[in-house]
Order: structure tokens, then C-alpha cells, then sequence
């Protein structure tokens, strides 16, 4: 008794760094604010979303989520759907996680899943779906086997060299799989229309549509049956299904989109002719609600019958915009529509968030918020905005990635047209921009997410100070398409390197650039923003926050911070003290030992000595003071000339038409 206020139950995902969800599970006993404390303890300091789950078998994401999967399984036998199609159907294409369905489950491990199975057998005997819970035969086998997945090379699926091969339990064996998606019910998955997606689906001939309008109709059966019994309130399933199970929306977000008394006829229809998973019917609040289970006051709660609001704790204040759930987030409340616009183009938004009207943001809009030039003159105009009356300017994206770098298909005209020496009006455009960032009067911060790679990485460089959530991806990738950076990243390099040396009252820089040198010239990227801090694209005083929904919160009240306590822009002109030859000569070394060994190609080992040309300063002595405009100069010249030749022109076509970096 003494302990029983301060218990409760915690569950997180696996695995926990990169599953957003954590489950809370209080008894009837735990003291309320011991879960406040932690639910703001998890959300801040974890980064996670935490939804409170009454105490029942699995909680709520394993319950629906694995009783989803049963009956995909089950489905799939139904309709005679062979793996490699169920998994093509069920994953990203259905707007769920790109692992799908049995790829999921090898990397959960099936001995893991089956015990997930036994839970539910052992714990809800009398549940209507209780035949559901039946552990499928096939995966009694391969357990059985000691196939478990992942863990073991095999499990339902098995990689044999670059072969996916697929488990045939009636021959007991792995086979290339033979079968393929039906065209018109991939056409049917395209359709953004979700009510018309529905309809299509469950007037489709083709087993494969019947299969998919079962597997919909199954989860919003089950999770309306299921709701009372195991949530507060219907947004409570849709987000543990979103942020455990990789779901683009839930399945009452998914309902309501589509009609939500049409699709309950549907549904009550099948469970009336015996095609559904049990005969329980749809609970008599499914008609009550008629418009579905979220309004702007909130989600349907089966405890209250009301809407029931968001938590309303103090951390939550750090979340501008928190996860949009359809129906309940108005337009103005998504990061797309809210606060001031300032300015906005087909390619860019300006704009101050509420409750931060004295700080621009500058949001991209191209794909993969690559830059373009209509990017590079947004930036400069938007810095020249900020300094004419704003406290600061923060770059921040509404979606991962912050930048996967420059557009490279908006240079192709211009080098068609001119040739390589076209490009170095772009070019320099770029470096005005990054230059803009770095001596901008007022604090630029860099909000990062995501990929900041190549020019999104020189950015970031740039800014007065960068805030990272944990999963930023950093790098220098130019040499995958055959170029060097040209943004001012090199530049950025050797200026760093010098501060550090003459700090250290050395003049010799090759102790502080050479792991920055190695990083640009391999392409490395971090795995995580501390490694980014390692890599030096992020500095000690940049903070790394933990919640993604935290970031734009976080980059803005730091540069409000920093424009508070007196930011005094760098001085230009000062100088940087470079390698020259020397730096070089040891570089090119490093380069003939690592192309003897087989680890870089010749045109890699070119692009090499291209970099270190640059970063040592070019041909001068040592510990020459030179101006940052001679490497600018140098970053410029060198991309021009690596753009006509034909093994870069190679390698950019190879990523444009493939995504894909090609060593030459």
C-alpha cells in the first residue's frame, strides 16, 4: 500500500529510440500527478507520445495492432493472397509502415509475435473476436522451426543474396515468389478520394480488392467493438496505431474521411451476412455519432459519450502544433495555415508562428525541401526582412527532411543551355545566400530534422546557431554526384579549422581539418546529431532536443534568446589561416593508400584532391592568411569544371533516374 500511488505501468516500442509511442498504464490506485510528472518527464526528456491505456491484455496498439495483422493473415488465406502481394498491398500503399505485414512481423521476431498471440488467447477468452486470437498455423511452424524472422535470417521472408525468397508452408521451403499485385487494384490504392478508395475497393471483383476491403472493414469492426474496453478515446487508438504501428492516420481518422455513416452500413452489412471476423455488431454509439467521433471540441470518449480534449499540460505548451488528427485539428491549428504570412511563393512560406511574432520563419515547399534558385533569393530576401524589423529568422520545415540539398534538376537548363560555366552565376547565388545566413544582423537559426544534406547541410552551417531534434542526418554528399561542396561549405570547413588552431596557438591546421576534410570527401553523414556534433556540423552550444513537435518551439525561442542578450554578427575580412601545399601533400598520401587499397575509385580520388585543393587554401604556402573569398572563389571554379566532365555527369543522371549514388 505503501507504494501502490507511485505505480503504473510503462510501455514503450521497440525499438525505443525511433518508436514514438509509449503506453501508460495507471492502476486504480496511482496518484494522478505521478503520471502528470511523467508523461511530461517522457515527453520532454524522451521525445515521446504518450496515450494512457487502460489495463487490459496488450494494452491498445498490440491489441489493434496485432489483431490487424491476424487478420490480414487470416485474409490473405481467405483469398489465396501470396506474401509478397499481402506486403505490397499492406504497407506504405495502404498508408501504413513500409514493412507491412510480414516483413513487420520477422522484425518483431515471430516467437515475439506469437507470445503477443497468447496474451490475447489467454486473456480475453470470452471476447467476441476470440477465434481471431487462434495462432495462425503457419506461423506455429516456423516458430516451431526456430525460424523466428530477422533475428534468425529467416521467418516468413528470407534474403538470399539480392533474392527475397518467400516461406511455402504446404512444400516447406523458401521460394522466389510468383506472384504479383493486380494493376487495377494498385490504380484503385492511388485514389486520394478515401470514401470513393472505399467503394472501389468493396465493388471490386478482384480477390485482391475483396482482400483489402476486408482487411479495412476488420480493423474498423474491431476497433469500434474494442473502444470502450481499452481507451479513453477514439483519438487514443488512432495515434497509438499512427506512433506504434507506422500508420499514416488511424483507422477512425480513415472512417470518418470516407463517410462515417456510409461506411458503418458497410461494415454492419458484412458483419450481418457472416463476412465479417465475428458477429458482433457495430455498438449502438457508432450511429449516435453521426458525423463520426472527432469535432473541433475533441474525440468521442465511450466513458463520458462526449468529446474528450487533449491534455492540457504545461509541456505541451513547447508543441506548437501537436499531431493533427483529422477532423478535430482545424486548418488554422496545422503548421501549413497557422499565425502571419509574411510572404508566400509556390517554392517558399514567410512567415511568425503565434505566440512568436517578433521572429520570421521561412519555411521551403519544394520536394524534399531541396534548394532552388528561387529558394537561394527567397533566403536572401527573407534575411534582409528579418533585419528590417524582426528579433531573428528561423529556418524550419512543416515535415521531415530540413533539406535533402540542392535541386539539381533546376541546374539542368542552365547547363544545357550555357554549358558548365553557366552554373557559376547559380553558384555564387548560392554562396550569397549562405553568406546572407552567416552575417545576417540578427540571429539565423536552423531548425533541423531529417536529412540536412549537401546545401541543406551548408545552410545549417551558415546559420548563427542550429537546433536539432536527435534524428538529424548531416553531411557533405556532393561527391556522390561527382561535385564538391559549393555553398561555402569547404570554406566553412577551413574557417573553423583555423579559429580552432589559432585558439590553440598553433598555425599548422592539419590536426583540426582533418577528420572535417575525410567527412566531405567520403560523403559520411551522421547517424544521429550527436555524431553531427562530433562531425563538427553542429557546435557545443547547439541545443539537441528530443521531441520532434518540440523543435520549432525550441529554434525560435533560442533565437529570440540570442537576439535578447545582444547577437553581434561575425566580422567580415578576417581572415583564414590555410594548409596550403602542405595540407595537400599529406592529404594526397591518405588518398593513394586508400585508392591502392580499393576503398575510393580514381574519379573518387580526383574529387579528393579537388576538395583538398580547396580547403588547404590552394597552391600558397602553410599558414598563408587568406580571405574567404579566395576559397569561395576556389569552391566555384572547381564545380563548374567537375560539372563537364562526363564521369559527373554520369554519376548526377545515375541519382536523378534512380535516387541512387553511383561510384565511377
Amino acid at each position: 500500500e505503501a507504494i501502490r500511488a507511485r505505480f503504473c505501468g510503462v510501455h514503450f516500442f521497440n525499438p525505443p529510440r525511433y518508436m514514438h509511442l509509449c503506453e501508460l498504464i495507471p492502476t486504480a490506485y496511482t496518484d494522478c500527478t505521478v503520471l502528470e510528472w511523467l508523461e511530461t518527464w517522457l515527453t520532454r526528456y524522451l521525445g515521446k507520445g504518450v496515450v494512457y491505456a487502460k489495463d487490459t491484455p496488450n494494452f491498445i496498439a498490440n491489441r489493434v495492432g496485432v489483431a490487424g495483422m491476424l487478420s490480414v493473415m487470416q485474409r490473405a488465406t481467405q483469398f489465396g493472397i501470396a506474401p509478397n502481394v499481402v506486403d505490397e498491398l499492406t504497407g506504405k500503399r495502404l498508408g501504413r509502415a513500409k514493412s507491412a505485414t510480414y516483413r513487420t512481423a520477422d522484425v518483431v521476431g515471430l516467437d515475439t509475435l506469437m507470445h503477443v498471440v497468447h496474451t490475447m488467447q489467454e486473456g480475453l477468452p470470452n471476447c467476441p473476436f476470440a477465434a481471431l486470437y487462434q495462432t495462425p498455423v503457419v506461423l506455429k511452424n516456423l516458430v516451431d522451426k526456430g525460424q523466428l524472422g530477422q533475428k534468425t535470417g529467416a521467418g516468413f521472408l528470407k534474403k538470399e543474396g539480392k533474392d527475397i525468397l518467400q516461406w511455402d508452408d504446404e512444400k516447406a521451403q523458401y521460394a522466389l515468389p510468383v506472384a504479383t499485385a493486380d494493376a487495377g487494384v494498385l490504380q484503385i490504392l492511388k485514389e486520394k478520394n478515401v470514401a470513393l478508395k472505399l467503394q472501389q475497393l468493396r465493388d471490386h471483383t478482384h480477390p485482391q480488392a475483396q482482400f483489402l476491403w476486408a482487411v479495412f472493414s476488420d480493423v474498423f469492426h474491431y476497433a469500434a467493438v474494442q473502444l470502450e474496453h481499452i481507451a479513453h478515446s477514439a483519438r487514443d487508438i488512432d495515434l497509438c496505431l499512427r506512433d506504434g504501428f507506422g500508420w499514416v492516420e488511424g483507422p477512425f481518422e480513415i472512417w470518418q474521411q470516407a463517410g462515417w455513416q456510409q461506411v458503418a452500413q458497410w461494415v454492419q452489412a458484412d458483419i450481418d451476412a457472416g463476412k465479417a471476423l465475428c458477429n458482433a455488431p457495430l455498438p449502438a454509439w457508432v450511429s449516435a455519432q453521426t458525423g463520426g467521433v472527432y469535432a473541433a471540441q475533441g474525440a468521442y470518449s465511450p466513458t463520458s459519450g462526449k468529446p474528450a480534449s487533449r491534455s492540457a499540460l504545461p509541456v505541451y505548451q513547447r508543441q506548437l502544433f501537436r499531431t493533427p488528427i483529422y477532423g478535430e485539428t482545424q486548418a488554422h491549428e496545422t503548421p501549413m495555415h497557422a499565425g502571419t504570412t509574411v510572404l508566400e511563393s509556390d517554392c517558399v512560406r514567410l512567415w511568425t508562428a503565434p505566440g512568436f511574432d517578433d521572429v520570421l520563419v521561412l519555411s521551403f515547399k519544394t520536394k524534399m525541401h531541396t534548394i532552388s534558385p528561387e529558394v537561394l533569393a527567397a533566403t536572401i530576401d527573407a534575411v534582409a526582412k528579418a533585419e528590417a524589423g524582426f528579433a531573428g529568422l528561423v529556418l524550419w520545415q512543416v515535415a521531415e527532411p530540413f533539406s535533402a540539398g540542392a535541386d539539381l534538376k533546376s541546374l539542368m537548363p542552365a547547363f544545357m543551355a550555357g554549358g558548365p560555366k553557366a552554373l557559376l552565376g547559380i553558384i555564387e547565388q548560392f554562396q550569397r545566400a549562405t553568406q546572407a545566413l552567416h552575417y545576417s544582423k540578427v540571429p539565423t537559426v536552423a531548425a533541423l530534422r531529417g536529412l540536412a544534406l549537401g546545401g541543406g547541410c551548408e545552410y545549417a552551417m551558415h546559420c548563427s546557431a542550429r537546433v536539432a531534434h536527435l534524428e538529424t542526418y548531416m553531411g557533405l554528399v556532393e561527391v556522390g554526384v561527382g561535385l564538391i561542396p559549393a555553398g561555402g561549405g569547404l570554406k566553412a570547413i577551413a574557417a573553423a579549422a583555423s579559429a580552432e588552431a589559432l585558439q590553440a596557438g598553433l598555425s599548422d591546421v592539419l590536426p583540426f581539418i582533418k577528420n572535417r576534410y575525410m567527412a566531405a570527401a567520403t560523403g559520411q553523414v551522421s547517424t544521429s546529431a550527436f555524431e553531427a556534433m562530433d562531425m563538427r556540423y553542429l557546435q557545443p552550444s547547439d541545443p539537441i532536443v528530443m521531441n520532434t513537435h518540440e523543435l520549432l518551439y525550441v529554434a525560435l525561442s533560442h533565437a529570440r534568446a540570442l537576439s535578447t542578450v545582444g547577437y553581434r554578427a561575425p566580422n567580415r575580412g578576417q581572415g583564414i589561416v590555410v594548409g596550403g601545399t602542405a595540407l595537400q601533400g599529406n592529404i594526397m598520401a591518405q588518398l593513394i593508400n586508400m585508392q591502392q587499397g580499393g576503398f575510393i575509385s580514381e574519379y573518387d580520388m580526383h574529387l579528393g584532391q579537388t576538395i583538398a585543393h580547396v580547403v588547404s587554401g590552394g597552391n600558397v604556402p602553410a599558414g598563408t592568411l587568406v580571405d574567404e573569398e579566395v576559397l569561395l572563389k576556389l569552391e566555384r571554379e572547381h564545380f563548374a569544371e567537375l560539372a563537364g566532365n562526363p564521369k559527373t555527369q554520369q554519376r548526377v543522371m545515375h541519382m536523378l533516374q534512380t535516387g541512387k549514388p553511383l561510384r565511377n
